[in-house]
């Protein structure tokens, strides 16, 4: 329970909470600390900040501080590749990137979690490329004291189904180019892809290990993506041949090669004749003629979720819709805009 005294009479007891200073355009945070011992010649600072009585605290047996209340909030809520530190302020506690990766909310926990009076939590947009060492969210109890009942029921939901908050690291892949069309093939126009491609491949840690062409011939297409498969390529990206043209026969030669599974087209533009197909567990991704004109596309929401260990089906591309609308601004700002940030 809280105990109110009159600033007069404050002088030698100890805060019992950050008490925060906001000077607009300026600064925002603490004047004074938790535990901070206050003296004569803070009073008048402390008035300024609108304080003319300060608590003291008294814990009941079901009472809980905000800073011990944060503290078992962050726990529950970090799971692989998440750390914190048991450092509150303002009664807030950070989460951050223990390793560069993807950062995944499970947004249905996250939800439930919130849904709980008096604690919260704010992230960042799941599926996030994130450094080691960056904030990717924080967490508070709401209130200065609180009952314990509802922490310990928040981090109960935290914890029910594995974690919250998790980053992933990205594996480094062996990837197999395969650049598809008669006219590239015969020389006729210079290919423009596989720089475009071999880019984005190693900007996430990973290499190209080879580059094969073909012409429109879907048994040709399936050769060379089976040559990649024998020289130990574990990720198989393939241009052109994705639109509905008749001519278009890529799909056709990768069910040749041996998919056991195909998705063709994604809920986001540009891309939305992307194709994910499996042979095995390796994954081949059929970027359509868009990945040529915009320099983000679906391949860039996908291929990192990909290389973090991500299954990508039906549903996945399904829900890329919400978000999936790329504005195609003059000046492109991604990661920084709205394309591809599902809730």
């Amino acid at each position: 329970m809280l105990k109110k005294i009159k600033l007069k009479d404050a002088v030698g007891t100890k805060l019992a909470h950050d008490i925060t200073e906001i000077r607009p355009g300026e600064f925002k945070g603490a004047a004074f600390h938790k535990g901070h011992t206050v003296c004569n010649e803070d009073l008048c600072h402390l008035q300024k900040l609108g304080k003319n009585h300060l608590y003291v605290i008294d814990l009941a047996e079901d009472e809980i501080h905000e800073d011990q209340a944060a503290a078992i909030l962050a726990d529950a809520l970090a799971g692989q590749g998440v750390v914190w530190q048991d450092e509150p302020r303002e009664g807030k506690i950070k989460l951050l990137a223990g390793q560069d990766g993807l950062f995944k909310v499970d947004t249905a926990a996250l939800a439930a979690f919130n849904m709980i009076d008096e604690v919260m939590c704010a992230s960042l947009h799941s599926h996030t490329l994130v450094k080691k060492g960056e904030q990717v969210a924080a967490t508070r109890a709401i209130p200065l004291v609180m009952k314990r009942a509802p922490i310990e029921r928040a981090a109960a939901i935290a914890r029910q189904n594995g974690s919250v908050l998790s980053v992933q690291s990205l594996r480094q892949a062996k990837a197999g180019l395969v650049i598809t069309g008669n006219e590239v093939f015969r020389g006729l126009i210079e290919d423009r892809f596989a720089p475009i491609l071999t880019e984005k491949v190693t900007a996430l840690g990973s290499k190209v290990d080879g580059i094969a062409f073909a012409p429109d011939d879907e048994k040709l297409i399936s050769k060379a993506i089976l040559s990649h498969l024998e020289h130990g390529c574990d990720l198989l990206m393939l241009s052109g041949g994705m639109s509905v043209d008749p001519d278009d026969v890529t799909r056709r030669g990768i069910q040749m090669a041996g998919a056991t599974e195909m998705h063709y087209g994604a809920a986001v533009l540009p891309g939305a004749m992307f194709l994910v197909a499996y042979i095995g567990d390796i994954p081949l991704l059929g970027v359509p003629a868009c990945g040529l004109f915009h320099k983000i596309t679906v391949l860039d929401l996908v291929l990192p979720r990909i290389l973090a260990g991500e299954k990508i089906g039906k549903a996945e591309l399904a829900f890329l819709g919400h978000g999936g609308l790329c504005k195609d601004c003059q000046e492109c700002s991604y990661p920084h805009c709205p394309f591809g940030k599902t809730p």
